[in-house]
């Protein structure tokens, strides 16, 4: 299946829609690269951006965590940086998902939804591929 880009709504999208959702939709030509994004009670998209927030530390002998194997003494530790929500501008349409179904796959539901400069103009319910 791939990676995945992660999307939470404040937006009422419908029951369906109003926990994690991912999508493959967002970043352009990439399918996906563990992205988190939140869509504003008023609609505006928002990329949530973690970047420069942990350290990439070496553990060494004698550090909680330490492993005989090289490979495995490496960890991040939070470095108190937070990290920053800008606004996403794009201009498409995107088909988000809820992460967790119970159901049988083709009644998955999806939601599509329309972004103009970053702005929620529309969206619309379906089930798993009806509207390929």
């Amino acid at each position: 299946m791939g990676m995945f880009d992660y999307v939470r709504s404040s937006y009422p999208l419908g029951e369906s829609f109003s926990g994690v959702c991912q999508t493959k939709d967002i970043e352009e030509g990439y399918d996906g690269t563990m992205s988190q994004f939140w869509i504003s009670p008023d609609g505006q998209l928002y990329l949530i951006d973690y970047s420069h927030t942990a350290d990439f530390v070496e553990l060494k002998e004698g550090d909680e965590g330490y492993h005989e194997v090289a490979l495995f003494n490496f960890r991040w530790i939070p470095n108190g940086t937070h990290g920053k929500v800008r606004p996403w501008n794009i201009t498409k349409y995107i088909v988000i998902y809820p992460e967790q179904w119970d159901g049988e796959w083709e009644h998955w539901p999806e939601c599509r939804i329309h972004f103009k400069d970053g702005k929620l103009q529309d969206y619309d319910h379906s089930s798993k591929g009806e509207w390929k």
